[in-house]
């Protein structure tokens, strides 16, 4: 016998998750998402009152007024979102539940036939389905994946949702205000301060897309730039008729 027939060769295993993308982009996608709106919103309502000449004191309040209410409607939102939704997955596992009781030889069949759809062969894939469906919440699991395209035991917390909503808002929008509550008196540390948050923000985001990091910098950047220029604008031509 030769070595290689006593040894197969070996060859290194890559994680199926190792090699791909995480196009989902996990937790990271509505972390950094959170924090640039923010950033965003609360610059550009902060540059808005700068541009109608206001107080230092009234744009930190405005600043704040901003932080704390754009933080609380983005939980209250997540939260109903996630909530809902959760709800109504929920409601359709029941459902599911309840069909896998009433009518098991169908459900068994319907299972059956998926795996033939996908290129098992009908007798194969008719003992898969028969050998799955003996445990029942086995069974609900795989239905729930397979029509629903959920896990039951994974699914999300409105509480999570809602509190990290609102730090990673709160956190964004904290920035630009960041400066004048260290006893800046011009806008441009805040500028300087939320340009530099923006494209950090972006090339973050790169990290779940296709882009460089630097273009994916660059276009929150502009992006966050066109917001803030046109409440200025607004500021600076309302500022002086209501002033």
């Amino acid at each position: 016998m030769t070595t290689l027939e006593a040894e197969p060769a070996q060859h290194p295993r890559i994680p199926a998750a190792d090699h791909h993308r995480d196009v989902n982009g996990g937790w990271l996608r509505p972390a950094v998402f959170g924090a640039v709106d923010g950033l965003v919103s609360n610059f550009a309502l902060m540059t808005g009152v700068v541009g109608g000449a206001a107080s230092n004191g009234t744009v930190i309040l405005t600043g704040l007024a901003g932080l704390a209410a754009g933080a609380c409607s983005m939980a209250a939102g997540e939260y109903t979102s996630v909530a809902s939704q959760r709800e109504l997955v929920q409601a359709e596992i029941e459902a599911e539940r309840l069909e896998l009781r009433r009518n098991p030889h169908g459900e068994l069949a319907e299972l059956a036939q998926l795996y033939v759809s996908r290129g098992v062969e009908p007798e194969l894939a008719h003992e898969v389905a028969r050998q799955l469906s003996r445990d029942p919440e086995l069974a609900l699991e795989i239905h729930a994946r397979e029509e629903l395209g959920v896990d039951p035991h994974d699914l999300p917390s409105p509480l999570v949702a809602a509190a990290s909503s609102f730090l990673c808002f709160a956190l964004g929008a904290l920035l630009p205000l960041l400066p004048y509550l260290l006893g800046a008196t011009t806008l441009l540390p805040a500028l300087l301060l939320a340009a530099l948050g923006l494209f950090a923000c972006g090339a973050v985001v790169a990290r779940v897309t296709a882009r460089s990091w630097w273009y994916s910098g660059v276009r929150q950047l502009a992006l966050g730039g066109v917001a803030a220029g046109v409440t200025y604008l607004l500021g600076w031509l309302i500022g002086g008729h209501i002033g």
